[in-house]
């Protein structure tokens, strides 16, 4: 079966590669993989976790805001914002500048590094601490601990956050095998 497409005939060969890009965009976006790459590098953390991360947050909707005043694609606080644009030794640094990718990114993504390094690169335990503070986290790696069992994500105290963090870790896995060429993998 042919479809007409302006004065050609495309054959589904041809047509099935741009639906299912098309498809992909719309299930699983991606934008800003050069930003993306590049801070994952810088940080030491794998660009799938980073996009998998932006999905869960903002879906790559770059003017994102929560109600609880987080911004941009990976929903960075203004407090976690100047507290990273201190340690980071930032010297200029505004709150809108969380709109724009590249800032947002960096920010989102020295917060990410924090975590990875505070609970041993334990993927779980960082993204839990990215998305419900890593004082919460560590109090789920002390339970664990206390209760001679691993760390999983059925361990999270928080029902949002451990949907969240599966989210995040789908989302990674997805990221890693629809764009590893966009993502340098």
């Amino acid at each position: 079966m042919a479809l007409l497409v302006g004065a050609g005939v495309l054959g589904w060969a041809g047509l099935r590669p741009k639906i299912e890009g098309a498809v992909d965009e719309i299930r699983l976006p991606l934008r800003h993989e050069d930003v993306i790459r590049q801070q994952a590098k810088e940080k030491g953390l794998d660009p799938a976790l980073v996009a998998g991360v932006i999905y869960a947050e903002s879906r790559f909707r770059d003017n994102q805001e929560s109600s609880a005043g987080a911004l941009g694609l990976m929903q960075v606080t203004p407090d976690t914002a100047r507290d990273i644009a201190k340690e980071s030794g930032a010297n200029t640094f505004a709150i809108g500048d969380l709109h724009t990718a590249e800032v947002n990114i960096r920010y989102g993504t020295w917060r990410l590094r924090d975590m990875m390094r505070r609970f041993d690169g334990n993927q779980v335990l960082a993204v839990a601490g990215y998305n419900a503070g890593p004082g919460n986290a560590k109090r789920w790696q002390d339970e664990a601990a206390a209760a001679g069992v691993p760390m999983t994500i059925q361990r999270i105290g928080f029902p949002e956050t451990r949907h969240y963090v599966e989210k995040v870790l789908d989302a990674e896995r997805d990221y890693r095998s629809t764009y590893p060429s966009e993502l340098g993998l």
